[in-house]
């Protein structure tokens, strides 16, 4: 079988690589073929015709939430409380080292 895309008709070219003393060797590029199932029939397709075909259209499916209505509330509830505590912690903290510079004076 040739290797060439069944839509477009592209195949390989031609390239040459280059040695460090300048020496050209021929070699051969060939095309990025896949093969694909199109309308029943099995098909040697190129990347660049797989991109650019027309594709069935996707729906997407509705996202559940995450946390109920409830259970957000809860939530929001506990990071308050946890930034007032951390909130009192450094303020007692402050508090402590204010105490501390004081007595050393």
């Amino acid at each position: 079988m040739a290797k060439k895309c069944d839509l477009c008709g592209r195949s390989a070219t031609k390239g040459a690589s280059r040695s460090h003393s300048k020496i050209k060797t021929l070699k051969r590029q060939n095309i990025n073929l896949q093969s694909k199932m199109i309308d029943g029939l099995k098909v040697k397709i190129c990347t660049s015709c797989i991109r650019t075909m027309a594709k069935p259209v996707r729906v997407k499916a509705k996202r559940k939430p995450a946390l109920k209505a409830g259970e957000v509330k809860a939530l929001k509830v506990k990071k308050a409380g946890a930034k007032s505590a951390v909130r009192k912690a450094t303020k007692t903290a402050a508090k402590a080292a204010a105490k501390n510079t004081a007595k050393k004076k």
